[in-house]
């Protein structure tokens, strides 16, 4: 062969490497992630739930970018967005979507498709909100992961206040449009009348109600404060932290990242975990497992975390019975 001959078959070899990895990447099977968080790029709070779903994913065999694309779609706290977003992941014509980020997104992509796999995270009912059939049965298109969030209320309450003892007031940071608030405000209400302390319900939808309820703690006599379980307060899980900080209240949140935060303790189900495993059904779906045959996974390890370097700066002491009890401590 010539060698001006030899360079024009080269080139064109070459030419076609870029088409072949192009149609390459369209046969890849794509997962839908719709999420009601801020974008994973801006939003810290965001960031450790995405990486366990791809973890999730990776176990079960598919790396993003590799043999698996994953189409993000973020609400940016306005659950409003979900329909529209889970509708382009129906266009996009998704393998499989994980609706994860609470309740809004699990009842907006099932109402986007009935035919295409969707994995949820939420906290709440999902027999209930009719998602499935059942939890061993789910039925349908749809299945996924429940952690205990809004039946721990009560049991958070009664941890800080043995760790703030006294007749001051305790507040419950509360979201007002959140569907569960009411049972969760009920429940904290009795546990307050059995304890015999004061509850003080502090409401906030926004950030700058947030702001707000903090800069008013004193005035209102809150000695220390438990939030309500709710994906905006975990959206904004640095602001609220800071704000505790700020004003030297201790609190208990819902939720373990909360204390790995520098939140002071967290009593509840790891979040994270239940989006790992979520990643993993994720992937078993695309292995050609079907929703209707993989059980609601009940995630029902519940932990309660403390933070000893966040209870030094409050100048909080950890009675020996409460920090003997708790399954991790953060020195």
């Amino acid at each position: 062969m010539r060698r001006r001959e030899f360079i024009a078959l080269l080139g064109g070899a070459a030419a076609t490497w870029p088409l072949a990895a192009r149609a390459q990447q369209r046969m890849l099977p794509v997962v839908g992630f719709l999420s009601s968080f801020p974008a994973e790029a801006f939003a810290p709070e965001t960031q450790p739930y995405a990486a366990a779903f791809r973890q999730g994913l990776r176990e079960a065999g598919y790396v993003d970018g590799r043999n698996v694309t994953i189409e993000y779609r973020w609400a940016e706290n306005q659950p409003i967005r979900l329909p529209v977003l889970a509708a382009e992941l129906v266009r996009r014509n998704v393998s499989v979507i994980a609706a994860t980020g609470g309740t809004a997104s699990a009842l907006a992509a099932k109402e986007a498709t009935s035919t295409i796999p969707v994995v949820f995270t939420g906290g709440n009912d999902p027999v209930a909100l009719g998602l499935v059939a059942s939890l061993n049965r789910p039925g349908g298109n749809i299945t996924g992961v429940t952690f205990l969030a809004t039946l721990l209320a009560a049991k958070r309450l009664e941890l800080i206040n043995e760790l703030v003892p006294g007749s001051g007031a305790i507040g419950l940071l509360v979201n007002p449009n959140n569907p569960n608030a009411v049972s969760e405000t009920n429940e904290v209400e009795a546990g307050a009348r059995v304890i015999g302390r004061q509850l003080v319900l502090l409401r906030a939808s926004s950030e700058n109600e947030i702001g707000t309820v903090f800069a008013n703690l004193d005035r209102q006599g809150v000695k220390a404060l438990a939030t309500a379980s709710d994906v905006f307060f975990d959206s904004r899980r640095s602001q609220i932290i800071a704000l505790a900080a700020q004003h030297a209240v201790p609190t208990i949140y819902f939720a373990r990242e909360f204390a790995m935060a520098g939140g002071l303790m967290s009593y509840g189900s790891s979040i994270a975990e239940a989006y790992r495993q979520a990643g993993v059904y994720a992937g078993r779906i695309l292995n050609g497992d079907k929703p209707a045959d993989l059980p609601v996974v009940q995630s029902t390890k519940v932990e309660l975390v403390i933070n000893m370097k966040t209870a030094k700066d409050l100048g909080v002491t950890f009675p020996l019975s409460l920090r003997g009890r708790a399954d991790e401590v953060i020195e």
